[in-house]
């Protein structure tokens, strides 16, 4: 089955590989968004033609508003641009792969618009996981998951009982550019040590969290609004290869993994053509060739990121919110060279003694943590704006 699809976010590494899925599966692709690459997106406009396109940054789109402008797409701006691209009638799958809070919104505005709703942005269930998971079942559409991990979990379930019998979820970690490292080897690292992620090409944001570990905190609190598990019912082991992306254990205490080489362009195929399989871009996977496949407990006390998004998902309400905006300004300032790598976690930290515990929220109250949590994060660092 050909489908419509929407892309937000197609300029970072997501959205580039969703469009080599999209084109290589026959899809046709409606809507674009990014932030403010208006060179790449024009490229893309004009090789996909969509309907419409936007970019969220102003100036950026009254440029792209003039290079595109024998194409015959619409050009859109702002936050609103990129929720009317969300929303587009036509399209049957919107594939969410904006980096950070901004990709809430949007989701929001795809769901609302009864659109399935292909998720890698984790932010978004992260920090409005409530308000996420209401708008699904109201609008009576899929939430698929595109995190290499979530939709391993995802495949998983497909293979299971109908009553699930469903004891744990195992997420697997790569342990980023800094697995066995000590605090003390931690303190002088910089940003472009942190990039050099072993398995994975990621955009930098996401590179950061993956060596802070603060990525698969994330994801922990992801796989529980995605899959309705207690936090204390998932698992996460270090896995160097990243080859198992992440496993499901029965009452019976059998275990179903998920495998394949790393590549993104899996997880987002299947989100796009659930519940078909294609053919798929990605080299086979061959296990003589991998020959070993290792786990490791991670190091809680080196990589405290884990512990700040385990008790942010047992307070609920908005502290899993808080923490990812704390984390948001505390990767950014990391990566500007302002702060220490260390420094993330101890930021990160300070969002807990701003953040209502507030249990029923409104999106309203997400964007005011949201701005309370970076000012404290900023207050801590000595930064003003």
């Amino acid at each position: 089955m050909k489908k419509d699809i929407c892309v937000l976010g197609s300029t970072g590494s997501i959205g580039v590989q969703s469009l080599d899925v999209a084109e290589k599966s026959g899809f046709t692709v409606l809507a674009l968004t990014a932030n403010k690459n208006f060179k790449l997106i024009e490229e893309q406009i004009r090789k996909f033609k969509p309907k419409s396109a936007a970019l969220y940054d102003e100036e950026a789109a009254k440029e792209l508003k003039i290079r595109a402008a024998d194409t015959g797409t619409k050009i859109l701006s702002g936050e609103e641009g990129v929720c009317e691209c969300a929303a587009e009638n036509r399209a049957d799958v919107v594939i969410d792969a904006i980096v950070g809070l901004a990709g809430l919104k949007p989701a929001l505005c795809a769901l609302n618009a009864k659109k399935d709703l292909a998720l890698a942005n984790k932010e978004a269930l992260v920090a409005g996981g409530k308000l996420v998971l209401n708008a699904v079942e109201n609008a009576g559409v899929k939430l698929l998951p595109v995190d290499s991990e979530h939709s391993a979990i995802f495949q998983c379930l497909q293979a299971s009982p109908p009553n699930r019998a469903l004891k744990k979820i195992i997420l697997t970690a790569s342990g980023g550019p800094f697995f066995g490292k000590t605090k003390d080897e931690l303190k002088n690292v910089t940003a472009a040590d942190a990039l050099k992620h072993p398995t994975w090409d990621m955009g930098a944001k996401i590179t950061i969290d993956s060596a802070s570990m603060f990525n698969k905190g994330l994801e922990l609190i992801e796989a529980h609004f995605l899959f309705g598990m207690d936090p204390e019912d998932i698992d996460i082991v270090v896995h160097r290869e990243s080859i198992i992306h992440s496993l499901i254990e029965f009452d019976d205490n059998s275990v179903l993994a998920q495998l394949g080489v790393s590549d993104m362009r899996i997880p987002i195929q299947y989100a796009l053509t659930y519940p078909e399989r294609y053919p798929s871009p990605v080299k086979e996977l061959n296990l003589a060739d991998v020959a070993t496949l290792t786990f490791y407990k991670p190091d809680y006390a080196t990589f405290d990121c884990l512990n700040i998004c385990k008790e942010a998902i047992k307070r609920g309400g908005l502290f899993p919110a808080a923490v990812n905006s704390a984390n948001e300004e505390a990767n950014r300032l990391f990566r500007e060279g302002k702060t220490g790598f260390l420094q993330i976690a101890e930021l990160i930290r300070t969002a807990f003694n701003v953040t209502s515990d507030k249990k029923d929220y409104t999106l309203n109250d997400i964007y005011e943590t949201d701005r309370a949590c970076r000012d404290e994060v900023l207050s801590a660092a000595g930064i003003t704006r």
